[in-house]
């Protein structure tokens, strides 16, 4: 007989016919010994109760074994139905259990994985759209330009003009790629923030640094309140690039003559920087958008800029444990604060 092929039934019945065989043997044995029937009378009730519990116990043995494949089977089939939710046992905790609860686990495990994918298959598409209608209109103006100087002959002064356009198109091109190099590089982990104890007066002064200019040709009048002995934990250079990039909106949005004050204030376990400017405001509908990439207002079309900044200060505050607030009316200006953890 071949034991690999061998099935629980006949094994059972090999078994049994195994020790009625023993049995058989040694009640013989004991007769001929003896010549005592009671004895052999008290031996055969002795193997009758014995094989009654044998067989109970395969029984029960059985009818466990068969609702285990029949849960077994179930939750594998749950786990490659993708939309099924698994099959959960609240039995006492005994191997049956033990196996069926670390099979709903792996299909959990395996659920998250493909949710995550799909989230990421999902935020790649929706990159791969923003970034080709951002770069649509200036490869468009930058073909047309082109083909302009080509076909069309023109003055020197007219051709400079053109070529200026052309290069304020590249410029803009070059923005986006790298903001959007920046963002992606954060989203998918590349660049992980070294977060350092160091004062938070420098980084301000390098964000500052990146507006003072534009702001003078506003004639902006920019007001600075930061205590220089505020240390926390932060990324220097990427608390800079987000604190730059509320600032430039500051100034993109302030009108000429207009004002931007930045305080600076130290709580028990945020720091809180408030960046408020006299602009147009944000209608209060809005205020909840204005962080969604490529986010722009038809109202500040004329306004250079392609709608990622608040995006990008947000991704960069929330990755060390901050958050930013904003508060603002319709002609009465905005305030940003952004608050991060002093630890």
């Amino acid at each position: 007989m071949n034991g690999g092929k061998l099935s629980i039934n006949r094994a059972c019945a090999v078994g049994a016919a195994f020790l009625g065989t023993i049995s058989f043997a040694a009640i013989s044995a004991a007769f001929f010994l003896t010549r005592n029937l009671a004895i052999v009378w008290l031996g055969l009730i002795f193997v009758i109760l014995v094989f009654a519990c044998v067989a109970a116990f395969v029984a029960f043995l059985r009818h466990k074994l068969v609702l285990f494949s029949d849960s077994l089977c179930q939750t594998i089939d749950d786990m490659l139905d993708e939309d099924a939710p698994p099959l959960q046992s609240y039995e006492e905790e005994n191997l049956f259990y033990k196996i069926n609860h670390r099979l709903a686990r792996l299909y959990e495990i395996l659920r998250e994985n493909r949710e995550s994918i799909a989230q990421e298959r999902a935020d790649l598409q929706e990159l791969i759209s923003d970034i080709s209608h951002q770069v649509k209109t200036p490869i468009a103006n930058l073909q047309i330009l082109n083909a302009t100087l080509l076909e069309q002959p023109m003055p020197e002064e007219k051709q400079q003009e053109f070529l200026r356009a052309s290069s304020g198109q590249l410029e803009k091109l070059d923005f986006l790629m790298q903001a959007m190099i920046k963002t992606s590089r954060l989203e998918t982990g590349v660049i992980s923030l070294d977060r350092k104890m160091q004062p938070l007066y420098d980084t301000l002064a390098a964000a500052l640094g990146g507006i003072l200019l534009n702001a003078e040709r506003k004639n902006i009048h920019v007001d600075v309140d930061c205590p220089t002995d505020i240390v926390l934990a932060h990324d220097r250079k990427w608390t800079s690039e987000a604190l730059f990039n509320i600032l430039d909106n500051a100034v993109k949005y302030t009108p000429a003559d207009g004002d931007i004050q930045v305080s600076v204030q130290s709580w028990e376990f945020y720091v809180k920087i408030d960046i408020t400017d006299s602009g147009k405001g944000i209608a209060e509908s809005r205020q909840g958008m204005i962080f969604k990439r490529f986010y722009c207002e038809e109202e500040v079309h004329d306004i250079e800029g392609i709608g990622i900044g608040l995006y990008l200060a947000r991704e960069i505050v929330t990755m060390q444990g901050g958050y930013i607030k904003v508060a603002s009316a319709v002609d009465h200006g905005s305030m940003f604060s952004i608050f991060l953890p002093c630890g």
